[in-house]
């Protein structure tokens, strides 16, 4: 009977050792364990027989009282380790396994052994804690996925994150705020939509702001799944939305334009077109639109008799190339007289990348209105010159503007002007010239010069060939001045005097 109280007394002494050694000795309450529930504390270790909780460490008391079997674990620890089991039998198979965090910032791991048909389960800082199995720190492929600057994470078929590198959770901590769950797809719906190997742009919104950051989506096939990576194209995006909202603002302020705008690529196919181009030519919207070639475009227009109608098909065929080679140069420029009666100015312009830009614009009314102003002043030449008084008219800046037939017979002159305007000082020297020693030519030239107090006056000149003449001045609107000289037939009807030089 002694026998047996001694072998009870043993056996109990060494499952209590047993059990001692397999818990670890308690540690500062100040540590924390550190991910999604701040409160628990790591080192925390627990024992199962198969799902049954069978015991755990003091330490485990606190954070994880609801715990009484391996689902109610499992549950407390999948939102930051998502590869722990959902059996214990996994364990059993492999015999130890350490489970990461999935956030790969933090320090944490959790140690599963099978020891004699118990599953001991500890919760631990992985740094303090190396094994045979641990992670390298130095593989270069962990660190460069790790560390790598863009996004990178494991998405597995139920659309859960596995696995995340320090990019992905800083974004997903900037989005949705430090205690998001990781396990959560930062961006839904990528793995139904992407296609795999194949970039898709996608937008995520900040919680805290309105603005959307944009990223270029890649999925790769993975045997848990899909292996997620994100490119960063904010700037690309920003770059597109301004230049997009330079074309629209180019294209309404072209829209405003009565010229004409045809651009061509460098392909020489219609790139941009305004309405003008629509009015001034009556090229149908369609065939624009269709973004014919440069030749057909012409074409078009010959047809449409929109432009001058060529002698021969060949000879506008070698006008069409020499016309391209002048915009190119940026030396086109002609007047199209069409057939209607409209008149068109057509310039050719080099664009960048070598685009070519022609513009028609409609001259008709400018051409219109010179012509009559031409006319018109045909007609007051042809009025004047029937006037037997000889007509010199100057205008506000003291230049000759025009004479009559009279005139010109009278001084001798032609009526070619050269690029210079004679001014009144140099017409009035052409008159003392010929005219005896007056005054009175000095004051047409001061009265020309003036700007007020202006009436008409008049007085008598003696020529050197004895003709008297009577000059009078007049006023005339906007400064000019009027000076006419009409012949004194009767004081040169008498004998004259020869007037010395």
């Amino acid at each position: 009977m002694v026998d047996w109280i001694i072998l009870a007394a043993i056996s109990l002494v060494s499952a209590s050792l047993a059990v001692q050694w397999l818990l670890p000795r308690r540690r500062q309450r100040g540590d924390n364990f550190g991910l999604s529930a701040p409160a628990s504390l790591y080192d925390a270790v627990f024992l199962f027989d198969g799902n049954r909780l069978i015991s755990h460490s003091d330490i485990a008391l606190e954070g994880f009282e609801a715990v009484r079997d391996w689902p109610d674990l499992r549950r407390l620890l999948q939102r930051d380790f998502p590869s722990f089991p959902e059996t214990p039998d996994h364990i059993r198979r492999q015999g130890m396994l350490i489970i990461p965090a999935i956030d790969c910032t933090v320090e944490r791991d959790i140690l599963c052994e099978w020891i004699d048909g118990i599953v001991r389960v500890q919760l631990r800082h992985s740094a303090d804690r190396p094994t045979p199995v641990q992670r390298d720190t130095q593989d270069p492929i962990r660190l460069a996925m790790e560390q790598a600057p863009y996004p990178v994470w494991l998405l597995d078929y139920q659309s859960n994150v596995r696995w995340c590198n320090a990019a992905y959770v800083a974004l997903a901590r900037k989005v949705r705020g430090p205690d998001t769950d990781l396990t959560a797809p930062l961006f839904p719906g990528a793995d139904g939509d992407a296609r795999l190997s194949a970039k898709t742009r996608i937008s995520i919104s900040s919680e805290s702001s309105e603005n959307k950051l944009w990223f270029d989506l890649t999925l790769v096939d993975h045997p848990e799944g899909h292996l997620c990576y994100a490119v960063d194209i904010n700037a690309i995006v920003a770059a597109e939305t301004a230049q997009r909202k330079f074309v629209q603002t180019m294209t309404k302020t072209f829209a405003q334009l009565s010229i004409g705008l045809a651009i061509f690529d460098r392909n020489r196919q219609l790139a941009l077109f305004n309405p003008a181009l629509i009015d001034l030519t009556t090229l149908p919207p369609d065939f624009l639109s269709c973004r014919p070639g440069l030749s057909s475009f012409f074409d078009r227009l010959r047809d449409q008799h929109m432009m001058p109608e060529p002698k021969n098909y060949r000879s506008w065929r070698s006008q069409m190339n020499d016309l391209l080679e002048a915009a190119e140069d940026g030396n086109y420029q002609e007047t199209w007289s069409l057939p209607s009666g409209s008149v068109y100015s057509v310039s050719g312009r080099p664009h960048p990348d070598g685009a070519v830009a022609f513009l028609f614009e409609d001259i008709t009314a400018e051409i219109t209105l010179t012509r009559r102003f031409r006319s018109e002043m045909d007609l007051m030449q042809s009025v004047l010159d029937k006037l037997a008084d000889a007509i010199a008219v100057f205008g506000d800046d003291g230049t000759l503007a025009f004479t009559n037939r009279a005139y010109q017979k009278l001084w001798g002159e032609s009526d070619e002007t050269g690029f210079e305007p004679d001014s009144v000082l140099d017409v009035t020297r052409s008159w003392q010239d010929q005219c005896a020693a007056t005054p009175l030519l000095g004051e047409v030239r001061d009265f020309v010069e003036m700007r007020d107090n202006r009436a008409e006056w008049s007085g008598d000149i003696r020529m050197r060939n004895g003709t008297e003449l009577i000059c009078i001045v007049s006023p005339m609107q906007n400064g000019a001045t009027i000076v006419r000289f009409v012949v004194d037939e009767l004081r040169t009807a008498q004998p004259i005097r020869q007037i010395s030089a």
